[in-house]
């Protein structure tokens, strides 16, 4: 598996659209996450975590956890002033507006695949995380 950076990329899901995704790998951006914002265009990836809070959030967002091959665990809505419960095999959380994920196709079971921007080994995964799916 590849190194992660923070970037930005493509989340991917079966069957649905191709959706702007925003990636959170240093400390300072997955503490950050979508604190202070009003909104969020697309999604946020933020990865080596297995669980978020929304303490000091403006809106309520949609969760999906991912385990280590980007399926999804489980998806969640969340309300600002929450704390999520830890997923043991969760690898990832994928945060988005709340309603946004099931409107993609985002659910329990699915393979999500995401392709970055840039130059290989800057803003994200280096490596294919679904090779033959």
């Amino acid at each position: 598996m590849g190194k992660w950076a923070d970037g930005a990329g493509t989340l991917t899901v079966p069957g649905g659209a191709a959706v702007p995704l925003e990636v959170a790998a240093s400390y300072r951006a997955r503490r950050r996450g979508l604190l202070g914002r009003d909104r969020v265009a697309g999604a946020l990836l933020i990865v080596r975590t297995n669980s978020v809070h929304t303490f000091g959030m403006r809106f309520a967002i949609d969760v999906a956890y991912l385990d280590r091959s980007f399926r999804v665990l489980s998806v969640v809505t969340m309300r600002p002033g929450r704390l999520g419960m830890v997923r043991p095999r969760g690898r990832h959380v994928l945060e988005a507006e709340a309603g946004a994920l099931a409107g993609w196709g985002v659910r329990a079971g699915v393979r999500v695949r995401v392709d970055l921007t840039g130059d290989p080994g800057r803003g994200g995964l280096t490596e294919d995380p679904t090779p033959g799916a």
